[in-house]
């Protein structure tokens, strides 16, 4: 499992960006979701690596 925590705004981000945000659970600053760790979730987290951080969770 992951947890994926959103770090910045999406102020000026790209379209794409902003729509894998919302897929992936994530509205505002600070907000953190978990996430199975596949390779979708893996894929939709390089999109917005510089958004947000990841940790490994059990």
């Amino acid at each position: 499992m992951l947890k994926i925590t959103q770090k910045k705004g999406l102020v000026g981000a790209k379209q794409n960006q902003k729509e894998t945000m919302r897929t992936l659970g994530l509205r505002k600053i600070h907000q953190s979701v978990v996430r199975q760790d596949d390779s979708a979730t893996r894929g939709m987290i390089r999109t917005v690596a510089h958004l947000v951080t990841v940790e490994e969770v059990d």
